[in-house]
């Protein structure tokens, strides 16, 4: 089914055109039609699958339908995000769907500065975009009032329950309009999300699509056991080992990303770096760079990644598993394309562990486990026990005070010489 079937207004189908877009994915196909004639939505829908057409379409489509008959500068759309990155993401791609028409969009996140952003909302905005915490503090100074918020969307709604928003998000719902629209999506169908969309959604209409989680066959999956404060000199060492023409890697945060990116600069290795605190004229030239094979190295964030599109990428590489095991596959689909061998390989610190069952089951498959010498991960609970059984009672059923703070200091990984903390990291 294409969009030109779709009937959208002259400007929308123009920047459809302009973004590239003719046929819709199967979220796309389902949630339109539905959104467009003013039903409430649960869908389940994974990133990577058009899902940000899916709601802004029908969206921006209702706002041509029905333009504002005041000159009012309240929001009419708000689009709730968990994230800074994403809200960064959401407005850039929105954007550009509204790029002809005389819509407003507009930002909200932590980071950046209130009276900027509170600027722009006095100008006046039509598509308001945020992250929960920053937008109530908006409200709670009268920066912005959701009154005549007709269209609410939630985009990775059980993300925001899992880092906590419930609560801020059902305090947002109640200063929009009662007759809103509200589109709810989420990656995973949770009891959580079940819960919160008997709450906010009225009569709602279920949409749902099969999950594309299997990896190509050409991709071997590899992870390097490694203490986290050690992950930037593995990295470069691999890097000489191997050698890669190219390699894209994943952090998740852009304080990893900048430290890694430092050392690779001694290295005097060609690195360019793109996450959220990057002017996006520097994001575009990086990845144009690494597109054309000007820098061996793109360390990214996981939404600044979105877009990159590489034919014959050796590598990826996970220097932090994702917060969701979806995000592993989304990521390292770069890799091992059109028949292509590829390598996705996983540095995984003591605390990812848990995370390399929920990816290993989600993609069927082992990944194989390489303990590199100077790297191995210490057994805490191994060397815990050896300390404490060293800790026995004297005749008096006491043990010495030098004892007793040897075994409190590794409980508290200050025990010099076996677990250091990393500075980097405070």
């Amino acid at each position: 089914m294409n969009f030109s079937s779709l009937d959208l207004a002259p400007e929308l189908q123009k920047a459809v055109d302009a973004c590239g877009y003719s046929k819709m994915t199967p979220i796309q196909q389902q949630a339109i039609t539905p959104a467009r004639r003013g039903k409430d939505i649960l869908a389940n829908a994974q990133t990577g699958t058009g899902k940000t057409a899916a709601f802004s379409i029908p969206v921006l489509q209702k706002l041509i339908d029905k333009p504002r008959t005041t000159d009012s500068k309240r929001p009419r759309a708000l689009i709730l995000t968990p994230t800074r990155e994403l809200a960064e993401q959401l407005a850039e791609t929105i954007g550009n769907y509204a790029q002809f028409l005389p819509f407003n969009v507009t930002a909200l996140y932590g980071g950046g500065k209130m009276a900027g952003q509170a600027a722009k909302l006095k100008k006046g905005v039509d598509v308001l975009i945020s992250t929960p915490g920053r937008l109530l503090e908006h409200i709670e100074v009268c920066n912005v009032d959701l009154s005549e918020v007709e269209f609410v969307v939630l985009d990775e709604a059980d993300r925001m329950l899992d880092m906590g928003f419930i609560t801020d998000v059902q305090k947002l719902m109640n200063f929009t309009s009662k007759t809103r629209q509200t589109l709810l999506f989420s990656a995973t169908t949770s009891h959580a999300v079940s819960e919160l969309a008997k709450k906010i959604l009225n009569n709602h209409t279920i949409v749902s699509v099969a999950r594309q989680n299997v990896t190509a066959d050409t991709i071997d999956h590899i992870m390097y056991p490694v203490e986290e404060r050690k992950k930037v000199e593995l990295f470069i060492d691999l890097l000489e080992e191997f050698n890669w023409f190219q390699v894209l890697v994943f952090t998740s945060t852009k304080e990893q990303a900048d430290r890694l990116l430092a050392s690779l600069q001694v290295k005097r290795i060609e690195v360019a770096i793109c996450h959220g605190d990057i002017k996006q004229g520097a994001r575009r030239r990086a990845l144009a760079d690494f597109k054309s094979a000007k820098v061996q190295v793109l360390i990214a964030t996981e939404v600044a990644a979105r877009g990159i599109d590489i034919q014959g990428l050796d590598c990826v590489v996970n220097f932090n598993l994702p917060y969701l095991p979806e995000d592993y596959v989304h990521r390292i689909g770069r890799t091992g394309r059109a028949g292509n061998k590829g390598r996705a390989i996983s540095f995984v610190s003591r605390e990812e562990e848990q995370i390399v069952d929920k990816i290993q089951r989600l993609i069927g498959t082992k990944i194989k486990r390489i303990s590199r010498p100077g790297y191995e991960v210490s057994n805490r609970s191994v060397l815990l026990k050896n300390i404490e059984s060293q800790v026995r009672p004297n005749r008096a059923n006491k043990v010495t005070e030098t004892q007793i703070e040897r075994v409190g200091r590794f409980k508290k990984g200050r025990l010099g010489g076996v677990v250091k903390k990393n500075k980097a990291s405070k």
